[in-house]
């Protein structure tokens, strides 16, 4: 089964509208772990706009499943997280200025950047990730600086999903099987839904973990938390 990291991004920019300490983020990651999610995920930006860097430190104790930090490779973002040492790192290259994840990375480009990043990373027994388009050159490149996984950008697939759901998800096809004849692992992310999920996870081979966030909370909103993740896990059965 496909794991489901839940992404509590959310619950810290509801926290931080308000001030104060509700809701608590410390106590969401324990509610989404009770309630069946295999994986915490956050993503700190330097604004801390929402998840903030004592967040992810206060989380690190008490997160019983995967614990996830995304972002983009910066001094101050790989001092975190040497000294949280989560089990999986998920190197983003999001502008300090970006509402939200928009791209993945030139692997290529930044061979060598990456290259190192990883090797460090490895050293500290933390399972890196790349995030990437699905662009089977990418893939390759992932490869070639020695990455563990890489999790497929999925903005366009979701975005294409009910005009035509065989084309948006062919590229991912392909870079699903790249990712396998290379022996990396596959995650998968951004605006994956109850309406899409399903098939994604039909149809990548190999699809190891998907992460998921905005959609997740805003159908909490309706559902109640405990049940909204138990709608998502079921799409991933």
């Amino acid at each position: 089964m496909t794991k489901l990291s839940v992404n509590i991004n959310k619950i810290a920019t509801l926290r931080n509208a308000r001030g104060g300490d509700r809701p608590n983020v410390v106590q969401a990651a324990k509610d989404c772990e009770r309630f069946g999610a295999q994986g915490i995920t956050v993503h700190p930006r330097p604004d801390e706009r929402h998840i903030r860097y004592q967040d992810v430190y206060d989380l690190k104790p008490i997160v019983t499943t995967e614990f996830n930090i995304e972002g983009n490779p910066t001094p101050d973002f790989l001092k975190l997280v040497k000294d949280v040492k989560p089990e999986q790192v998920t190197l983003v290259p999001d502008a300090p200025d970006a509402i939200t994840s928009n791209a993945g990375w030139d692997t290529i480009k930044h061979k060598d950047f990456l290259t190192d990043i990883i090797s460090e990373m490895k050293s500290l027994g933390i399972r890196t990730s790349i995030f990437v388009d699905p662009v089977e050159s990418m893939i390759e490149g992932a490869a070639i600086v020695g990455t563990d996984r890489v999790e497929l950008y999925t903005e366009d697939y979701a975005r294409q999903y009910h005009a035509n759901r065989e084309a948006a998800i062919a590229p991912y096809m392909k870079a699903a099987v790249k990712a396998q004849e290379f022996g990396i692992g596959l995650n998968a992310g951004h605006d994956l839904d109850l309406d899409n999920l399903k098939y994604l996870k039909e149809n990548l081979p190999g699809l190891l973990e998907v992460s998921i966030g905005h959609a997740l909370i805003c159908d909490a909103l309706y559902y109640g938390l405990e049940n909204t993740i138990q709608l998502y896990l079921r799409q991933l059965k």
